[in-house]
């Protein structure tokens, strides 16, 4: 990430599998291995909580986990930990979400017991929330409690991933939720976070149809730097870097994969393996100014 210009990583830790000690220590390895490298190579990481598959009550163990993360482990000491205006970051995702065929059992009531507690810890939190939060529509729940929560929340993330297909869709989306988006975060001193993604498949994972999220040779994934930066968008959350089974990763791929039976991969269009890194890095580059907004996907510099 330092050799291409991307500022650090969040270390996603999935909330229902903390109770089980064998991948609670999983988890706490690759959370080390993050933390070492973001120290050697001068990036930064976060603490990212998935609440997807808990159960009803289950937000408990989030609570739980991050008091011994801070505590026992020091993970907000660290240098190398993400912190904004002077607090450690910590993301929840999966909060609000409508899965009409699989409601999920834990409650937004608990959820907003979860931010009131990381709040009086001292932490910025994050929230990964559905992209018609504003509106209670679409992907999330038709409750205002939803409001409630969000608005004592430091910071906003709405999923986009699968929410549109292609350059064209990608601008509108911009201007028809993440620009009214950020007025209403502005107006109420939170910031926001949209999420842009390379691509996308279930194929392997779902069986689902293959590359149903064209990566265009970079051209998706650049027009949506180009939607939220239009926006007026100052950060952006690239989604994701290692996520192989639903075709995201951005991380360097061969374009040359093994042929298994009954499994079919995606490369990178005979582009190089850290094209996807280096483009990253580039999108990072148009949202501080460094480069002009053009329509051309920019030849990744070496």
């Amino acid at each position: 990430m330092h050799d291409y210009g991307i500022d650090g990583a969040f270390v996603q830790r999935f909330a229902n599998g903390l109770n089980n000690p064998g991948l609670q220590k999983h988890k706490d390895v690759v959370l080390a291995n993050a933390r070492a490298a973001a120290n050697d190579a001068g990036r930064v990481f976060a603490v990212m909580y998935d609440l997807s598959g808990l159960p009803k009550g289950g937000t408990q163990r989030v609570i739980d986990n991050w008091k011994r993360l801070r505590g026992e482990l020091g993970v907000a000491r660290d240098s190398a930990y993400l912190h904004h205006h002077g607090r450690p970051v910590v993301a929840v995702w999966g909060i609000g979400f409508n899965d009409r065929n699989k409601p999920r059992e834990y409650t937004l009531a608990e959820c907003h017991e979860l931010v009131r507690f990381l709040k009086n810890d001292g932490c910025t939190v994050m929230l990964g929330i559905p992209s018609g939060w504003r509106s209670l529509d679409r992907d999330a729940l038709p409750d205002p409690q939803l409001h409630a929560i969000l608005a004592e929340a430091d910071i906003l993330s709405p999923w986009t991933v699968g929410r549109y297909r292609d350059p064209v869709g990608a601008k509108r989306h911009a201007e028809r939720y993440w620009a009214p988006d950020l007025v209403w975060c502005r107006e109420r001193k939170i910031d926001y976070l949209p999420v842009v993604f390379p691509g996308f498949s279930w194929h392997n994972l779902k069986g689902d149809k293959l590359n149903a999220i064209p990566r265009r040779k970079g051209e998706f994934l650049w027009s949506q730097f180009l939607a939220a930066k239009k926006a007026g968008a100052e950060m952006i959350y690239v989604a994701m870097f290692d996520e192989v089974d639903e075709g995201t990763a951005i991380f360097k791929c061969t374009n040359e994969p093994p042929v298994g039976e009954g499994v079919a991969f995606l490369t990178y269009e005979g582009l190089p393996s850290d094209f996807y890194l280096r483009l990253t890095g580039q999108g990072g580059r148009l949202l501080r100014g460094e480069i002009p907004a053009s329509p051309e996907v920019p030849v990744p510099q070496e």
